[in-house]
């Protein structure tokens, strides 16, 4: 009896220990979820609609165990494995699964289905072994309130029926996928009819389905529409909608609109009436799916995007304007299936469509020129099967028309808007009505070749079809530029011939356009002009080049009248000189004046030099005669400084005084530069690598800010008079001083105000400089308060200094909080939008000799983008001796884009004497468009370029 016992007392205990155990893996689980998706556990509360104590009690180990319905709203906003969390809940809790109702053998279990498999269109490739579609967050919109609802009626015991009507990949199916997840938290079973056929699976099996069933009826046309089972189907759906002990069921459907329509239309008297049935199951049941996104939605898309949803930023990238995020995310995946399995001739089209997009052609592309443009594309033996195939061009823009998901079609037809003008005017005909149909190359392929196809140089036969078909001047301007950043020095040549060749005369061209306002004089020939007069000016040709530039100028073109000034001032012609920068000046490009009174000053013409300067300062632009200020004085001539001076201050630059008395005190070691010092900043933690506080003195003269009291409350720091200061400083407040909020929160954080210190920081944060906070929370890490300081960090990141994040994630480092650190590093990363978040602290580690972590992180920001990071973690390696890893390291960055990479890579082969390799390496620098990095180098290896092939070219000039 007693042995028994002790077996009964034994297995109590180990079924204790295992709830234990399985409660205790679940929360680990929960833990590690919210660590990999960075939120707190307040952040968790809002996103999943709980309580903020109940999250709180899930991740609390005294706490009860919770409930099932808070593990699948907490697994679902982690992207948890729900069946797993659920089955370790209901262990630790001791229950046993609930009995299966009589009848309930239809389906599986909702959390065991795999969206793809209910026909939920990917958005992105397959994400991990399971074969789960990738798929972006999701935007619920006004029909999810009205799915909401028939499922709460569900759940709470009435059967309920909806079928959502929309369009091609509006996101209909996603939307019911998303409203049944409350169900899976329930048990509840799917059930979705299609083996042998829709239509026949549902009619032999609707009279088994049991109370707790999904019943997916997707593409509903398959069930209700056939002609032979579509009534019969329709009678069972509403037998088992009618009978209350069947249920409770949800039944959810979609249609397309012609579909809706053609069912519910009411049929004239005596005619067949063929969907009787069906138009009564769907009379009240039809909930209409909007093509596109409103407003609402777009703006919490884009919160979704901002919060790290890659999918989502990068369809509205495309989208936004439009509002069609649902079709562009379901065609996405398609596009790129059909042109990685597009037949040889297709796949040439698009590849030279791709090319021209990424070089600057227009969004229209001649059918002529990309025909033409293919040819090169395509191998020998494709090249030879598609020439004994009659129309092999029909066929591939035929097979490119077709459109996929969300009615994205690889290259569709494009039609050009006919422009009304008034009449009398000059009417210029459509580049497509010039050259032929013209044809627009869908936005996610575009995008896809910008990114793969950045290394490749395009074939000989997409140069010669551009020069052939190529009309646009602006287009062939771009080519040209194209050609020549690849170093295919003759192509760039011919393609800028065409493009001036491709216009009439200037006057020609602008038409009777004598009454409009001086900044609209101005369009593609007259760039045009200026590029060939700056063409003529290299080849020696400056009477040829000085007219073009006059005729550019005289069509508004406002660089040119800054050309023209310098070659009047150098062919002796001053005062025409003057007269042409002073107009360029007064349109807005200062540059031509402020160069002639450089050069007047320099040749000793101080009094013509300063005019000019003056006069630029009265135009709004001071900051030449600021120079000459900073150039005086360094020369000893306060006199003529203060001359100077005075005139900018007569300008309206009142400032100026001040700040020519602050650099000759040298304030830059006062009290204020010091406890500016004081706060932590240095070049690291800012991104432009400057002291947010410190305002170059140059730049406080362009922005004319007023006279300040700033300066006299330092002096009065300086001599002891704190009171006095702290009046002094709130006067500068008042009047909108920066920097004097920024000392008086120093001030009253080292009196131990710490509370006004912080409520002063808010409010300059309030007044757009949120740095503040940043620098406050700096002077707390340093004085050992992390807590506050964390606070404080965050607001100012909040506020809208994204930097903050970088210093707390090196405060958090300091401290030993590893974990912490890299989080608040992603983060950063994610709100900066580019990942030197991540390098930050990267390079935070190496220097503090931490080199493990410091490769780690590296190496995290090098996947989520960085070449820079690429280019770090090489330098660490050399050091480190590691010469074959840094090797490898720099390559994955010129890969990426870095073209400092590719010069250590040619240094480090020149210095090993292996010239083929050299060669191949400057060969790609050109391929990859970044020949003007290395102009030098590449005119002394190939002084006439290079052809398309790769293959020097012969002297052709």
């Amino acid at each position: 009896m007693s042995n028994k016992r002790g077996e009964g007392t034994r297995r109590v205990g180990d079924r204790s220990r295992e709830r234990d155990a399985a409660l205790a893996e679940m929360r680990r689980r929960l833990a590690n979820g919210l660590a990999r998706a960075r939120l707190t556990k307040v952040q968790l509360a809002a996103r999943t609609g709980l309580g903020r104590t109940t999250v709180q009690q899930a991740f609390n180990a005294n706490a009860p165990v919770p409930s099932a319905d808070t593990v699948a709203a907490l697994a679902l906003a982690l992207d948890l494995p729900l069946t797993e969390l659920l089955d370790l809940r209901r262990t630790a809790a001791g229950e046993t699964r609930e009995p299966q109702e009589p009848g309930h053998a239809l389906g599986k279990p909702i959390r065991d289905w795999n969206p793809h498999d209910l026909e939920v269109h990917p958005a992105g490739p397959e994400t991990d072994d399971r074969h789960v579609p990738a798929l972006s967050g999701y935007v619920s919109r006004a029909h999810d309130r009205m799915l909401a609802g028939a499922v709460n009626a569900a759940m709470n015991g009435h059967s309920r029926m909806m079928v959502l009507v929309g369009a091609s990949s509006t996101g209909k199916t996603r939307a019911c996928w998303e409203a049944v997840q409350p169900l899976a938290a329930k048990e509840w079973q799917l059930w979705h009819p299609f083996n042998p056929t829709r239509a026949e699976a549902a009619r032999d099996a609707l009279a088994q389905v049991g109370p707790r069933t999904v019943v997916w009826l997707n593409e509903a046309q398959h069930y209700l529409g056939d002609p032979t089972q579509g009534e019969p189907i329709a009678a069972a759906v509403h037998a088992l909608l009618t009978t209350p002990e069947r249920g409770p069921v949800l039944v959810l459907g979609t249609l397309w609109p012609e579909h809706a329509r053609r069912y519910t239309a009411p049929q004239a008297p005596g005619s067949p009436d063929p969907h009787s049935q069906v138009r009564e199951i769907l009379a009240g049941r039809l909930v209409t799916v909007p093509d596109s996104f409103d407003e609402k939605a777009l703006k919490d898309a884009s919160k979704l995007a901002e919060a790290g949803d890659s999918l989502l930023a990068d369809s509205l990238t495309r989208s936004r304007n439009s509002g069609r995020v649902a079709q562009d995310l379901a065609g996405a995946p398609e596009l790129l299936h059909r042109y990685r399995t597009a037949s040889p001739g297709a796949k040439a089209v698009l590849e030279a469509a791709m090319d021209a997009r990424r070089l600057g052609v227009g969004l229209h592309l001649p059918q002529k020129f990309l025909t033409d443009a293919a040819i090169d594309y395509l191998s020998d033996d494709d090249y030879d099967s598609i020439q004994q195939l009659a129309g092999w061009e029909q066929q591939a823009f035929s097979e490119l028309a077709e459109p996929v998901h969300g009615k994205h079609a690889p290259l569709r037809p494009a039609a050009s808007r006919p422009k009304s003008r008034p009449p009398g005017s000059r009417r210029t005909l459509p580049v497509e009505e010039e050259a032929g149909q013209a044809l627009r190359l869908a936005d996610y392929l575009e995008q896809h070749g910008l990114k793969t196809r950045h290394r490749l140089c395009p074939p000989a036969s997409f140069w010669n079809a551009a020069h052939t078909h190529i009309s646009r001047t602006d287009d062939l301007m771009s080519l040209s530029k194209a050609a020549k950043d690849r170093y295919r020095l003759e192509w760039g040549h011919h393609l800028h011939q065409r493009a001036i060749n491709s216009e009439s005369p200037v006057s020609e061209i602008r038409g009777d356009n004598s009454e409009l306002p001086e900044e609209e004089n101005t369009n593609d020939a007259s760039d045009v002009l200026f590029a060939s007069g700056i063409a003529r000016s290299k080849s020696g040709d400056a009477s040829g080049a000085e007219q073009l530039f006059q005729q550019a100028a005289d069509a508004g073109h406002i660089r040119s009248l800054g050309v023209l000034a310098l070659l009047k001032e150098e062919a002796g012609q001053h005062q025409v000189a003057v007269t042409l920068a002073r107009r360029a000046a007064e349109a807005g490009y200062p540059k031509p004046l402020r160069l002639l009174a450089k050069r007047r000053d320099k040749a000793g013409d101080r009094t013509g030099a300063e005019a000019l300067a003056r006069q630029l300062a009265e135009a709004g632009h001071p900051g030449a005669l600021w120079l000459m200020v900073e150039q005086r004085e360094r020369n000893g001539e306060s006199a003529n400084a203060d001359a100077l001076v005075q005139q900018l201050a007569d300008a309206g630059y009142v400032d100026a005084p001040r700040l020519l008395d602050e650099q000759r005190a040298d304030l830059d070691e006062s009290a204020s530069a010091e406890a500016l010092a004081q706060a932590g900043a240095d070049d690291d933690q800012r991104a432009d690598g400057s002291h947010p506080n410190t305002v170059p003195a140059q730049q406080a003269v362009e922005e004319g800010r007023p006279v300040s009291p700033c300066s006299q409350a330092v002096l009065r720091l300086r001599a002891g008079d704190t009171k006095g200061a702290e009046d002094l400083l709130r006067l500068a407040v008042d009047a909108g001083d920066a920097d004097a909020l920024w000392v008086l929160v120093l001030l009253q954080e080292r009196s131990g105000n710490h509370l006004s210190a912080e409520e002063l920081a808010r409010q300059s944060a309030a007044a757009g400089r949120p740095q503040t906070l940043c620098n406050l929370a700096v002077l707390r890490a340093k004085a050992g308060d992390v807590a506050s300081a964390e606070i404080l960090f965050r607001q100012a990141a909040d506020a809208g200094y994204p930097y903050a994040l970088r210093d707390l994630a090196r405060w958090l480092d300091e401290t030993g909080d590893r974990a912490g650190a890299e989080a608040v590093s992603r983060r950063a990363t994610e709100v900066v939008g580019s990942p030197d978040g991540l390098r930050a602290l990267a390079r935070w580690r190496e220097w503090n000799g931490d080199e493990k972590r410091a490769v780690s992180m590296y190496r995290k920001a090098a996947e989520a983008g960085d070449s820079y990071a690429l280019m770090d973690h090489a330098a660490l390696c050399e050091k480190a001796g590691r010469h074959s890893e840094a090797a490898e390291l720099y390559r994955a960055a010129a890969d990426a884009g870095s073209a400092e990479a590719l010069r250590v890579l040619i240094s480090r082969q020149e210095a090993q004497g292996n010239s083929q390799d050299v060669e191949a390496l400057y060969r790609e620098v050109a391929d990859t468009g970044r020949s003007w990095l290395f102009r030098l180098e590449l005119e002394a290896r190939w002084p006439h370029g290079l052809d398309a092939d790769g293959i020097p070219s012969e002297s052709w000039k």
